[in-house]
């Protein structure tokens, strides 16, 4: 298993790139909690504190994807490096305005402005794809371990960002995630020998990446992916209160994404039979009926038993998340072009942003109108739904696939 991973690493920069681009993207899992947790310390409300954190989500969501379509036509370092800058900065202006008690509506705007944080993670994977795009098996070995890499990001940088929060002062996680994003995006943009090329006139008169009806069905798909995510993190901590251990939910979701990191190290190793289409439809069948023990386990235990219940659930449910997200990833590398591979792959995590906020409202909603045992129907409502909607856009996910791949008509590295 181990001379899979060893046999990626062998392309010269290919661990500088991956190192790198792991720490630019902790800020994704530390930012968003981060805010959470500080406006509600400094102003006492997760109202505002939700809200905030929505306009980030919706900001990133818009304008995310934009910045990845530049990066496909002028290159990683071009446009990250400003992006970058421009989010710093706004996130700077975000703790200032909530430290010296600012109006409300300054956070808005802040958050708003930190929108253009580059997709770091997209920018990894299509290094991968640019270095292996002749050999499919190493390919999928890659997308396996950035998808481990995600995972660990999820694990880590909660616990950072909150525990700074709550140990040090408010604004410390999200100060913090500013400088991974800062000094990681910087080491990743120097790595220039393993950077793909880039297209600077359109290959197609049909502009952005989402006109790929496949690519739709994909997006779509992972919006009710995202919801599954957000409503689980939103219940479990919920439940984990009622309980009277809440401090435990940060281990039980870590017990979550455990069981996704094994997969997807073991998933890496494995030369996956059947079509991508198959495999995506059924991983996210999987992730469905998966999420059905949570409801009876929630129903049925209590106390240290339920709380032990659910991690055992989510530790199975975990299994299906990185092969599925590696199975996506590499659909979104056949259904596009080289040269709009990077905004491909950013719509996808998009999809799952938005899903993410949809989801914890949703949840919220739920666990105060019927307590944390019901509001675990609403991730098992997420996957139903992400199932049905993969069930119905297979055949247009499989014309995609077999629909020849427009050339650009121009490229070159600056």
């Amino acid at each position: 298993m181990l001379s899979s991973y060893r046999q990626i690493f062998a392309a010269p920069g290919s661990l500088a790139f991956s190192a790198s681009g792991f720490v630019s993207r902790l800020p994704i899992s530390m930012t968003g909690i981060g805010v959470v947790t500080m406006l509600s310390l400094i102003r006492g409300s997760y109202g505002i504190a939700g809200a905030v954190t929505a306009v980030l989500a919706l900001s990133a969501a818009v304008l995310g994807p934009q910045v990845s379509r530049l990066v496909d036509r002028y290159g990683q370092r071009r446009v990250s490096r400003p992006a970058t800058l421009v989010a710093v900065a706004a996130g700077t202006a975000l703790l200032a305005c909530a430290r010296l008690g600012a109006p409300d509506w300054t956070l808005f705007v802040c958050a708003a402005g930190m929108g253009v944080m580059p997709s770091t993670g997209s920018m990894v994977r299509a290094r991968w794809a640019h270095l292996y795009s002749d050999a499919p098996q190493r390919l999928h070995t890659a997308y396996s371990f950035e998808a481990v890499v995600d995972e660990l990001c999820f694990i880590v940088g909660p616990i950072l960002s909150i525990g700074l929060a709550t140990a040090v002062f408010p604004e410390a996680g999200v100060a913090l995630s500013g400088v991974f994003l800062l000094v990681g995006v910087w080491l990743f943009t120097a790595q220039r020998r393993t950077e793909p090329p880039v297209h600077p006139v359109e290959h197609r008169a049909g502009g952005s990446a989402i006109r790929s009806a496949g690519l739709q069905v994909l997006v779509v798909t992972f919006v009710a992916t995202g919801a599954i995510f957000g409503s689980v993190e939103v219940v479990t901590v919920a439940f984990a209160q009622e309980q009277g251990h809440t401090a435990v939910a940060s281990v039980v979701l870590a017990v979550y994404a455990l069981g996704s990191c094994l997969a997807g190290v073991v998933f890496g190793a494995l030369r996956p039979k059947g079509s991508l289409a198959g495999r995506f439809l059924a991983g996210i069948a999987g992730m469905a009926v998966l999420m059905v023990p949570l409801v009876v386990v929630a129903s049925l235990l209590h106390g240290t038993a339920g709380l032990v219940g659910i991690g055992a659930a989510l530790f199975l449910a975990g299994l299906s998340i990185s092969p599925t997200m590696i199975t996506v990833m590499a659909l979104v590398e056949r259904l596009v072009p080289a040269a709009q591979l990077t905004e491909g792959m950013t719509w996808t995590t998009t999809g799952l942003a938005l899903g993410v906020a949809l989801g914890s409202s949703a949840a919220g909603w739920m666990v105060d109108a019927a307590g944390a045992a019901a509001g675990y129907w609403v991730p098992v409502a997420a996957g139903g739904f992400a199932a049905v909607t993969a069930l119905i856009g297979l055949s247009r996910l499989r014309a995609g696939l077999h629909a020849p791949a427009p050339e650009p008509l121009a490229s070159a590295r600056p």
